[in-house]
């Protein structure tokens, strides 16, 4: 019998002789007669050691009961202890038993579970050969895990330990199970300071102090097991000299002696409600609710029934009841390792573990812990550091999960949370900021009033338009002189005041486009610009049907007076007027957010709409542009002092360059400058056809007066013809 085992016979011996003394506990019963009896027939059992889990299966052990937790819950517990601490790199050793193999079993599993991954699990027994031990302690000491989890008997801990000691390894957090966690003799090994580990609840068992106490040296004579008890506790012989050992004089004295017995004990407390379990089983059975029948015979299946819906008080406080499997709740205290004042090592219970508590709520910690090398901050093993925010995680190949390289999250995306899995991207409005770790709006892109860009653009339009208005009042200022008079003075002025809408509809394209300034930047370019180029149209055409009116016979100018140019210029605007209607009314142009042209930004601007529409108006400027620069093409060589074909075929021809590089230009142009290039063809064209068609007259004016002449311009040409 081992020292263990001595104990629990003692608070088993202690605990019948209490009951049997205790007539008001369970009235008339001799329990221990009626244990004995039981015994003999009772093919079933109440544990207070065994912990493994494979007992708690009702197919291989129907009859089986057990004061002590299952290694099912502490495994669990010993892997919720882990990741509470945050630790997810560890070592693992157990013993090569029954008890080290399936508690370590469950314990990774539970581990798994929790996201924790183990670097190493040895196994070994107390009588293997030297050398296997030697492989275990050089794993321990060349591992990167500052954590090990010890699922060993007290005695594989104790060889461990001494091997250890040797040649100690780098500072290790142990954590103990229950089977050594509270084995004084383990508190010489210094390399165990701060260790923590589960404990079955430790209690005084009432009565037991006092019944220890008040053994003589003759009543200890009188039972082997106190027999025993005295002569370890004092390391003498009450029957002589035995062995070396001195003879016991009767001087030793009980009450100052201090051991677990005297105090509180786990192993003989969990014996105390294995035995009041019992008592509780037969008193149900023997006893109703008035009296008990001391002769009433009984079978084994009425006792086991009766632990099964078992449920009662100890005098201490605590509960005794069996689960469907046999097992009692599990709970357990949470010991630390800490050194004292004087610099011993001691048992701190510092939280405990209640399997009955909601889940997530099951471990607590009460009270500060001190860790290994008397630290109070948590010590860290981990394969890999965190990845923060930003980043996320890639395994790294061929190691556990907890082992993996951190990587920015790619271009659009984030992660903000540590140790992200997979980043994700922003919703198509959001860009992550600098570290990746949040969303944020992207920035709205758009021709602003405030841009430097838009503040030139702006000066040039409202210098053409400025411009044109010199231009018509120093037109209308010499309007009676031979050079205006001969050019068709009514459509230059209307030509005029179309330039001025063109310079100033420039306007439209900047700022934040709405669902109004959309429909008007492009109705407004289409009707004004078919504007300009109708009065150029016309002034080419007077100019041919003069020429023609000077051949005998011709009459071609009665077609093409005032009121014919007016009525031409009318209709060519309308149908540009009616292209706009349909393009509003079936499509019109409306702003839109462009998200694909850049990542990173928001272009805001007017989507075309109907894109028919849109390429009929252009087609149609272009159309009449291209038939003006025809005739005017044709009506270059026209003999006059002054012809005006000439200029306009030049400013036709800056027209359609303008145009036609404005469209390679307009769909290669990121962003904004879209909107610029189409200011820019706008205000180029426009300047072209001021410059070309009156520059020339205002300088013949301005320089020239003795070329303003009625008869240096009509030359050749007939007055009647202009």
């Amino acid at each position: 019998m081992n020292l263990r085992e001595l104990r629990i016979a003692r608070a088993m011996e202690f605990t019948i002789h209490e009951i049997n003394n205790r007539t008001d506990l369970l009235p008339g019963i001799t329990l221990g007669y009626q244990i004995h009896d039981s015994c003999s027939a009772v093919s079933m059992a109440v544990s207070h050691y065994a912990t493994c889990a494979c007992l708690s299966d009702k197919r291989q052990y129907p009859a089986f009961f057990r004061t002590i937790p299952s290694d099912h819950h502490q495994a669990a517990a010993l892997a919720k202890i882990v990741k509470h601490f945050g630790w997810t790199w560890i070592g693992a050793v157990r013993s090569d038993t029954d008890y080290g193999n399936n508690g370590m079993s469950l314990f990774l599993m539970a581990a798994q579970e929790e996201g924790i991954c183990v670097e190493y699990s040895e196994s070994y027994y107390r009588t293997d050969p030297r050398n296997k031990l030697e492989r275990v302690a050089n794993v321990i000491r060349r591992s990167t895990a500052r954590v090990i989890v010890a699922f060993l008997a007290a005695g594989e801990m104790r060889f461990l330990l001494q091997e250890l000691a040797r040649q100690p390894p780098p500072p290790l957090q142990w954590i103990g199970s229950e089977a050594w966690i509270l084995e004084p003799e383990f508190l010489r090994f210094n390399m165990c300071a701060g260790a923590i580990g589960f404990s079955v609840p430790r209690s005084v068992i009432p009565g037991l102090r006092e019944f220890l106490l008040d053994i003589s040296p003759e009543q200890a004579l009188k039972s082997p097991l106190l027999t025993e008890f005295w002569e370890s506790s004092f390391s003498c012989s009450l029957k002589g000299s035995s062995g070396g050992a001195r003879k016991c004089d009767g001087s030793e004295d009980i009450r100052a002696l201090q051991n677990p017995y005297t105090d509180f004990y786990s192993a003989s407390y969990l014996v105390y409600k294995a035995t009041y379990a019992i008592a509780h089983a037969i008193h149900g059975v023997i006893c109703n609710d008035t009296q008990c029948d001391k002769s009433a015979k009984f079978t084994p299946w009425q006792i086991f029934d009766q632990l099964k819906t078992l449920n009662f008080t100890i005098k201490n406080g605590y509960e005794v009841s069996f689960d469907s499997n046999g097992d009692p709740v599990a709970v357990y205290e949470l010991i630390n390792w800490q050194v004292k004042k004087d610099g011993d090592l001691d048992f701190v219970t510092v939280g405990h573990y209640d399997s009955s508590r909601p889940r997530g709520q099951e471990f607590s910690v009460s009270r500060a812990i001190i860790w290994v090398g008397g630290q109070t901050e948590v010590p860290r093993s981990v394969c890999s550091e965190s990845c923060p925010p930003g980043t996320r995680k890639a395994a790294q190949k061929g190691k556990p999960v907890c082992c993996y390289d951190c990587i920015p999250c790619a271009e659009g995306e984030i992660s903000n949370k540590t140790d992200s899995l997979n980043c994700v991207l922003c919703h198509s409005e959001f860009w992550p900021n600098a570290q990746q770790d949040s969303c944020l709006p992207k920035p709205v892109e758009f021709l602003s009033w405030d841009d430097t860009l838009s503040i030139i653009l702006m000066v040039f339009s409202i210098s053409g338009a400025s411009l044109v208005a010199c231009v018509a009042a120093f037109f209308y200022k010499h309007r009676t002189s031979p050079i205006v008079r001969a050019n068709n003075s009514e459509l230059s002025f209307l030509l005029l005041f179309s330039l001025t809408l063109s310079f100033l509809c420039s306007l439209t394209f900047i700022g934040r486009p709405s669902e109004w300034s959309c429909m008007l930047r492009h109705i407004t370019f289409g009707i004004t610009f078919v504007l300009c180029i109708s009065c150029v149209l016309m002034k080419t055409i007077v100019v041919l049907m003069a020429f023609r009116a000077t051949l005998p016979g011709s009459n071609a100018m009665k077609w093409f007076g005032p009121p014919q140019q007016r009525l031409s210029v009318l209709t060519f605007t309308l149908i540009q007027v009616l292209i706009c209607v349909l393009w509003l009314t079936i499509s019109p142009p409306l702003p839109f957010k462009n998200l694909q042209q850049y990542t990173d930004r928001i272009i805001l601007e007017c989507g075309l709409g109907s894109a028919i529409g849109f390429w009929a108006v252009l087609g149609y400027i272009g159309f009449l542009a291209l038939l003006c620069f025809i005739l005017a093409f044709l009506a270059r060589k026209l003999p006059d002092k002054f012809n005006e074909a000439k200029f306009i075929t030049f400013s036709m021809l800056i027209f359609c360059a303008v145009w036609i590089t404005f469209i390679p230009a307009y769909v290669s142009s990121p962003g904004k400058f879209t909107v610029a290039v189409e200011i820019f063809a706008i205000l180029a064209s426009s300047f072209g056809l001021l410059t070309c068609v009156f520059a020339p007259k205002c300088f013949i004016i301005m320089f020239r007066p003795e070329q303003n002449t009625k008869k240096h311009i009509m030359g050749k040409v007939p007055s009647k013809s202009l």
